[in-house]
Formats: C-alpha cells, sequence, structure tokens
C-alpha cells in the first residue's frame, strides 16, 4: 500500500511544476506590447481636477499636538483595615 501511496504523491505533486513551467514558457513566447497599448493605465489613474483639492477646515485639536490633558482626578484612599468594634 505504500507504495502506491509514494507513486501516487509522485505524480501528483509534479502537476504544480509542471504548470509553472507552462506559464513561464508562455509569458516567454509573448509578443511585446505595441507603444499605445503601453501608455493606457487601464483606467486606474483619476483625470487630473483643475482645482487643487480643498482643505479640511479646522477643528480643535485633540491628541499630543493639541490643549493639554485634562488633570488626573483627585485620589481617594480607601481603607483596607476594618475597625475594630469597641464595646
Amino acid at each position: 500500500m505504500n507504495t502506491w501511496v509514494f507513486i501516487f504523491m509522485m505524480v501528483v505533486l509534479k502537476l504544480p511544476i509542471l504548470a509553472l513551467f507552462g506559464i513561464i514558457w508562455w509569458a516567454v513566447k509573448q509578443k511585446p506590447e505595441s507603444a499605445d497599448a503601453a501608455s493606457d493605465d487601464g483606467g486606474l489613474l483619476k483625470p487630473c481636477s483643475p482645482h487643487p483639492p480643498s482643505r479640511l477646515p479646522r477643528s480643535p485639536r485633540r491628541g499630543p499636538h493639541g490643549e493639554p490633558a485634562a488633570p488626573a482626578p483627585a485620589r481617594m484612599r480607601a481603607s483596607s483595615s476594618r475597625q475594630r468594634d469597641r464595646a
């Protein structure tokens, strides 16, 4: 049984390698693109607008360059021991 598993794996696992060689062979055989097709961006670039983008309105800044952080609230110490009952 182990022999059939070995033969199966040796055959099946070679298929991706053969596919890779086929893709490389196909890419080598391709003709170079013409000059007019090379300048086409495929619709990825936006057309240039005549006006620069508008700036966002300045709102109050928060964070490290804005107002200083609010001070920490006053701390209260909680007692951890119980008072003894005095009778």
